[in-house]
């Protein structure tokens, strides 16, 4: 993986275009190519490129309403005069900033160094801190479990037809935003698991209900992975005096039900299961005290299930 900084992205990327699309509206405007050099702080013949020519411009910024918003607003201003360089340049400014903060620049960024990806341009926004290292932790769990079921035999055919899914949440989780799992779910094609995406936070509804609802019971209980309910896992599960619950398919309330039923019985399962329902597929799920625990848990029930 390349090591790019930000600033490169606006160097490179971001900064072309804005002057391209400075110099044509500032062309469209009267100014000559010799004004319009003076005021961007580029050659007559490379303002003559951007007008005349064709120019590479970064369809992400020369497309976004807020740049041709800024473009408009900065060449009135400056072919007006009521605009000077400084104010032109607080206005760019102003809009880098904008791409910076999960926009386009975050975008581009994240193309390329991929380990970027899902970390919402915070390392750009906010900088290296605990916080963002707790965060980039749970994601790369995240992977981890991703990993551990695409790669272990047998998971597949445990895949519900609806797809499957696994989260870890961060140590203080409180909301759905606060559990990392992959987009789209996971689901099985030819024989072969398949994970669509990278994990981003708040991706699951249904899994980071069912980690939330475990932490508030046990904060340590902050994974899931969940399987289609097939008796054979479950008598796994009991071979291994593995915890198990079964609760109501229904999903009305769901969270607020489970949390009842884990504090009635004083302790959060290691195996949490419904038979379905009018509409609702049975559905297992597998805790742990994180999303690659459990993936490995369900990854050995469902090798004992098979006699493997």
């Amino acid at each position: 993986m390349s090591l790019r900084l930000p600033s490169e992205i606006v160097v490179e990327d971001v900064l072309p275009t804005l002057r391209a699309l400075l110099a044509r509206e500032l062309a469209d405007r009267g100014l000559t190519q010799e004004a319009v050099a003076g005021h961007l702080g580029v050659t007559q013949a490379a303002v003559s490129a951007y007008v005349s020519g064709d120019p590479d411009l970064e369809p992400r910024i020369a497309d976004h309403p807020r740049t041709e918003a800024t473009v408009e607003r900065v060449a009135g201003g400056l072919a007006s005069g009521e605009m000077d360089g400084y104010d032109a340049l607080a206005e760019v400014l102003e809009l880098v900033r904008a791409f910076e903060d999960r926009g386009p620049v975050c975008e581009l960024h994240e193309e390329a160094m991929p380990g970027l990806a899902g970390l919402g341009c915070d390392l750009c926004v906010r900088g290296a801190n605990p916080e963002l290292r707790t965060e980039r932790a749970v994601l790369d769990d995240v992977r981890e479990a991703a990993r551990v079921l695409a790669t272990s035999p047998g998971v597949a055919a445990a895949v519900p037809n609806v797809g499957t899914n696994v989260g870890t949440a961060l140590p203080d989780a409180a909301e759905i935003a606060d559990v990392a799992a992959i987009p789209g779910r996971i689901y099985e094609m030819g024989g072969r698991v398949e994970v669509p995406a990278n994990p981003e936070f708040g991706a699951s509804e249904h899994v980071a209900t069912t980690v939330l609802s475990a932490m508030a019971v046990d904060s340590e209980r902050r994974g899931a992975v969940n399987l289609a309910t097939d008796d054979a896992i479950l008598a796994a599960a009991e071979s291994r005096s593995l915890d198990r619950l079964a609760f109501e398919a229904g999903y009305e309330n769901r969270g607020e039900r489970l949390v009842e039923r884990f504090e009635a019985r004083g302790a959060v399962p290691d195996v949490l299961y419904h038979r379905g329902a009018f509409g609702i597929e049975p559905i297992t799920y597998v805790l742990g005290e994180t999303g690659a625990e459990a993936a490995r848990l369900a990854a050995e029930l469902v090798a004992d299930a098979a006699g493997t």
